[in-house]
């Protein structure tokens, strides 16, 4: 085939920028920077890292190596441990040989044994889908209970809930939108937190009093500057409910934060008189939404008839596992984004939260609690009350600088229109717009490594807009962009950056570094096991999925591949079934299972066709390959049949 420049897909929001601020995009610092370093090195760029195909009108920095960290044994071993998998475009999902695979709680699983079956028409009520683990599982994390060898065999679950297909989740579609469906939709969102216990050489669901399904209604409380009282927040009903559960964290106390996305999908009206304000529009708030028609038989989700509710979203919220009485905590300090994630580290003692605001130009967060987070404990207080968020701007020799969003600080004045530091919160994206933030390309999921806490952070794609975005224009493979804080101290205001990976097909790009082992597009998650090695997740968009047009046909079905840090090797561990996406993996502690999640297979695909009420099976038929069934996210357990480390 000969080389082509790729066409960007067009039909995903997230692609779509809502961002209209004049700061520079990531790709122009980039370009920047490469010139600066070429001048340096002679016009030559290291080959350690990467260059872009000059087709693609676009440049970028070579990465630098890093120090090897010293193996459990003082040595450096090798990370990577098992033959790649090759790409592939068939409906099962495939791992190295030597690992084996078992389907633990797809969707409509009782979250205990006793509660409501599956039917596999999807004719569960919404009564019954609030006892079943929900739909799309995205972000999760494995809390063990118990110390040593029993930590491993037994814990707490707990899974997001990222969003519904209408077509699947009901019998008949969403042709007729009516209550029952608009609450058995809230419903399949959220979180599922389940015990699980390893027995008889497999995992199962146990019964237990801790398993709980927290949906799109379930009551929650709100802490920080931002208070269920504050003005803005007062709606028709109480406060209730998270939508749009991405992308995850934890912290060091032992609670689960899961994040709000693309929650504006949600929202919309009939009334021809609404438009939304210019902060609503920041946040892609439209009267169509994203198609999901709640509005029609729910007046909670109408714009013009309750137009206080939808600032009850985009926030973190922290659910406590071990306590299943207790609310979750929309933790408003965390500020107000499409969150992709919160990935917590400690530094000096102090709480240090990541988070990426998923949407094409948007930008990277971080927050640094105030004091010792034991003392902030101890004193009744939450660490993610009390602490500074910033925003990221990328300098172009490499350098960096974590921007403070505090409300009397630089432009966040009231002379300038800001009333409060909950007024910055509610409005963060255009509080970071204000403060001279860097345009991204899709920030999703960061991860910290945990041997020398540098950070990495994918970026899925971009659009290619006006200006430069990131390396590419258009970038519709992405990259995965690392930095270190200065003195490796992750609470400290400026930092090192630099890319770690360009991801795409060389066949279509020549200057990308990848081979049949480890080609790949879209990064999305991203996660650090114990011993360093980075576990990167892709998302390509079912439009471009298995495409040629798309330049995407070598790359195949989604997948999950592993790399060392310091020597950039990559290789594939995991392709998916059609139509779904890899979204999330977490380990027992001794790192010899591996939960993964595989989200929305036999979703709507150009390459493969749409599934209907008539043909749920249109496009996969995983993973019950039941002929009367339909296709089923679900949490997979992955182990070595030798009962080794993952990986290794």
């Amino acid at each position: 085939m000969s080389a082509q420049r790729p066409v960007f897909p067009e039909v995903d929001p997230d692609e779509v920028s809502s961002n209209p601020s004049g700061n520079r995009t990531f790709g122009e610092v980039v370009e920047r920077r490469m010139s600066r370093r070429a001048a340096l090195k002679g016009g030559t760029v290291a080959a350690a890292g990467f260059l872009v195909a000059a087709q693609l009108g676009s440049t970028a920095v070579a990465a630098e190596p890093t120090r090897a960290p010293a193996g459990r044994g003082g040595g450096r071993h090798p990370l990577l441990g098992f033959d790649p998998v090759s790409v592939s475009r068939d409906d099962t999902l495939v791992v190295p040989e030597g690992y084996q695979t078992q389907v633990l709680i797809p969707w409509g699983t009782p979250i205990r044994p006793s509660g409501p079956r599956w039917s596999k028409d999807a004719s569960n009520s919404a009564a019954e889908q609030a006892q079943q683990v929900g739909m799309n599982h995205d972000g999760m994390h494995f809390f063990p209970l118990g110390n040593g060898r029993e930590g491993s065999r037994r814990g707490m679950l707990v899974v997001n809930h990222e969003y519904v297909d209408q077509q699947l989740l009901f019998p008949d579609g969403d042709e007729e939108m009516t209550t029952e469906k608009v609450d058995k939709a809230v419903a399949a969102h959220g979180v599922s937190v389940v015990e699980i216990e390893r027995r008889d050489g497999g995992w199962r669901v146990a019964e237990s009093r801790r398993a709980r399904r927290i949906t799109g209604d379930t009551p929650v409380d709100f802490s920080g500057p931002v208070r269920a009282s504050h003005p803005s927040l007062r709606a028709a009903d109480r406060p209730a409910g998270t939508l749009n559960n991405c992308s995850n964290g934890y912290t060091p106390w032992g609670t689960y934060l899961t994040c709000e996305e693309n929650w504006n999908n949600y929202f919309g009206t009939e009334d021809a008189d609404w438009e939304p304000t210019p902060s609503q529009a920041r946040y892609g708030v439209s009267s169509a939404g994203g198609g999901y028609r709640w509005h029609e038989a729910d007046s909670r989700f109408d714009l013009a008839a309750n137009p206080n509710e939808i600032n009850r979203f985009g926030w973190v919220v922290e659910i406590d596992p071990m306590k299943p009485d207790a609310k979750p905590v929309k933790r408003t300090a965390l500020g107000r984004v499409k969150h992709e994630g919160c990935t917590v580290t400690e530094s000096r003692g102090r709480v240090v939260a990541y988070t990426g605001d998923d949407q094409d130009g948007d930008y990277i967060y971080k927050f640094v609690g105030d004091g010792n987070w034991r003392v902030q404990r101890a004193l009744g207080r939450s660490p993610l009350d009390h602490g500074t968020l910033y925003v990221a701007r990328f300098e172009d020799d490499g350098n960096g600088e974590w921007l403070p969003l505090v409300h009397g600080r630089g432009p966040l004045t009231r002379q300038n229109g800001w009333a409060d530091q909950a007024d910055v919160l509610l409005r963060t994206r255009e509080a970071a717009d204000a403060v001279g933030a860097t345009r991204m390309d899709r920030p999703e999921w960061i991860a910290v490594n945990p041997r020398n806490q540098d950070v990495y952070c994918t970026l899925t794609n971009g659009s290619g807009w006006n200006n430069a975005v990131n390396p590419r224009k258009p970038n519709p493979y992405g990259h995965i962009v690392r930095w270190t804080e200065k003195r490796r101290d992750n609470t400290s205001t400026t930092f090192e950056w630099d890319i770690f990976v360009l991801a795409g097909d060389p066949e279509y790009d020549p200057a990308v570094e990848l081979d049949e082992t480890n080609v790949f597009g879209s990064p999305d998650g991203l996660a650090f096991d114990e011993d360093g090695r980075l576990w990167i997740l892709t998302d390509v968009s079912n439009s471009s999925q298995n495409l040629p047009s798309r330049g995407y046909d070598n790359i195949g079905n989604n997948q999950l591949l592993v790399a060392d840090p310091d020597t950039g090797e990559i290789r594939r561990f995991l392709t998916g079934p059609r139509g779904a996406e890899i979204t999330s993996v977490a380990f027992t502690p001794d790192q010899k299972t591996l939960f993964v999640n595989v989200q929305h297979p036999g979703e709507a695909t150009t390459a493969w066709g749409a599934p209907s009420p008539e043909n749920p099976r249109a496009v996969s038929n995983w993973p019950d390959f039941d002929p009367e069934g339909r296709p089923r996210s679900a949490t997979v357990v992955i182990t070595r049949t030798d009962g080794g480390v993952i990986g290794a």
